[in-house]
């Protein structure tokens, strides 16, 4: 009877101190296990599945849902082996930012995706009526989303990419079809210029998909569009909490998927492993897939397990997770911080001189007009100008002949800034560092009454200097400058006609910006590559 007593305290002490807990210390048969899940807010929707996993499989899921999970920064080990926090197990949305930020780690886990979802946008019906109305066979893609959040007419909300798996999921996809190349993100595809218009049409962010929901469905007349996983999309329909279901958009440019990973975070222990392999074999049975997917809303991985109603229909084209960290970095440094969003603001000094009279001029008119929403390619919807956006344009020839600011809010500003360009008044000389100089004087000014606002400056100029202050006499200004604005402000020459290139490339070095060739290309390609971006 002792020798009883003792195994009976023993297994109990074995059960409090070890996550692998076997029942046959208390009379059953079968081996039944529980393992520790670090989760995803995203998974809480599968609760319901949990109960039937432990009665089938003798492996019970104890589920713990943390915000960080959603980009991977939980499983972060403190030892050697494994996560932190004691978990056996992680199953997330997404692990990709994990994988690219903690390779070594990444590296020793198994891992198995257990179902899909692609981030679409959903539009509210009158916006998607209108918008679809624009397009030759109605099927919208990422650019025109970018140009319809540049003009005003899209106003989204999108979980902050620097704190969650969908965020940053719909981030990527966006920037790989501003790219253009139908390849994974590398570093010098990421441009600002081709995001300014899409990320000023966002009026919502959170920091979980959870939170972003709600704020959509309290504040009703701040978005009419919100950009996440389609599951979330057809929850939310579904779920009675709005006046009209949103239209579901698939961009036909591709869409990044989500594929809901189950890690197994030490694969060394044989009693984990054997039970991982358990609920991964669970997972993976059609009927089980076909339970998740009318749960959860999520598309089944396996290929034989049946679909239903919404999704069934086709993902498309799925966009590739950039392969470098450098990548990923430089794309949300770019994006910056949804809740702290100041429109940026551009200085244009254009060269007005003599040489610039006709096709030249024309050239440049035609640059204007396509960044004002003229150009209907891809790269030019996403490189035009957007709402909120301060341009300055500033005219010289010998001297500066003008100087006007206009700010974005709709067609009748962009009209301004095409007359500001198509006036005459020409001069008779090319004073390039005496304009340069007044387009700093002007941005020291912006800088100093509002240091929140990006400030850049595009220098363009068809000749070379032969009037005003020398190159050598705007380099002593310009270090006699402010910290602030040297620091900020940085330069974006191009170059046209007979302008001396070895000038222009060393004034962007000096200020920090660079040098755009416009002799193999038009001004109007240069102008969308350059935009006052890096």
């Amino acid at each position: 009877m002792r020798r009883g007593r003792w195994a009976l305290a023993l297994c109990l002490t074995l059960t409090l101190t070890v996550t692998v807990t076997v029942t046959a210390c208390s009379g059953g048969d079968d081996e039944k296990t529980t393992l520790r899940v670090l989760a995803g807010p995203d998974l809480a929707v599968l609760e319901p599945l949990l109960d039937e996993l432990r009665d089938e499989t003798g492996v019970e899921l104890d589920m713990d849902y943390r915000a960080d999970a959603d980009t991977g920064e939980g499983l972060v080990p403190s030892t050697g082996k494994g996560g932190g926090g004691g978990h056996d197990l992680a199953w997330l949305s997404t692990d990709r930012s994990f994988r690219l930020r903690h390779k070594d780690t990444a590296q020793r886990l198994l891992r198995t995706p257990t179902m899909l979802s692609p981030v679409v946008v959903g539009l509210r019906p009158d916006v998607a009526r209108e918008l679809r109305a624009k397009v030759p066979g109605g099927r919208l893609s990422w650019a025109d989303i970018a140009d319809a959040a540049a003009t005003g007419t899209v106003r989204f909300g999108m979980a902050d990419p620097r704190q969650t798996g969908s965020g940053l999921s719909a981030l990527v996809g966006v920037a790989t079809a501003a790219a253009g190349t139908g390849g994974a993100l590398r570093e010098n595809d990421v441009s600002c210029d081709r995001l300014r218009g899409f990320r000023s049409g966002q009026k919502l962010t959170a920091d979980s998909t959870r939170d972003l929901l709600d704020d959509f469905v309290d504040h009703p007349g701040t978005a009419n569009a919100l950009i996440t996983y389609e599951s979330d999309l057809l929850a939310l329909n579904s779920g009675g909490r709005l006046k009209e279901k949103l239209e579901i958009v698939r961009p036909e440019d591709g869409m990044v998927l989500a594929d809901f990973p189950l890690l197994l975070l030490d694969p060394d222990d044989p009693d984990r492993r054997a039970a991982y392999d358990k609920v991964v074999e669970w997972l993976q049975r059609d009927s089980v897939q076909e339970k998740i997917m009318r749960t959860a809303l999520r598309r089944p991985v396996s290929p034989s397990a049946r679909r239903d109603g919404q999704l069934r229909a086709p993902v498309g084209n799925a966009l590739f997770f950039p392969d470098q960290l450098a990548v990923v970095e430089r794309l949300l440094d770019d994006y910056g911080d949804p809740r702290r969003r100041v429109p940026d603001q551009v200085i244009f000094l254009l060269d007005f001189s003599g040489s610039m009279r006709g096709e030249r001029m024309a050239a440049l008119r035609e640059a204007f007009a396509d960044l004002s929403g003229a150009d209907s390619s891809a790269t030019g919807r996403f490189a035009r100008f957007y709402q909120g956006e301060r341009l300055t344009v500033v005219r010289f020839g010998g001297r500066v002949l003008e100087e006007r600011t206009v700010t974005v809010d709709g067609q009748k500003d962009l009209a301004t800034l095409a007359d500001l360009v198509a006036r005459g008044g020409y001069g008779d000389a090319t004073a390039v560092w005496t304009a340069l100089d007044h387009g700093y004087r002007t941005a020291s000014t912006v800088v100093a009454d509002d240091p929140e606002r990006a400030v850049s400056i595009v220098l363009m100029t068809d000749g070379e200097n032969n009037s005003g202050i020398a190159y050598e006499e705007f380099v002593r200004r310009y270090e006699a400058r402010a910290a602030e604005t040297r620091a900020a402000v940085h330069t974006y020459p191009v170059h046209f006609g007979e302008a001396d290139a070895g000038a222009l490339r060393r004034a962007a070095t000096k200020t920090g910006g660079r040098m755009v060739d416009a002799q193999g290309s038009s001004l109007s390609e240069a102008f969308k590559e350059i935009r006052g971006c890096r």
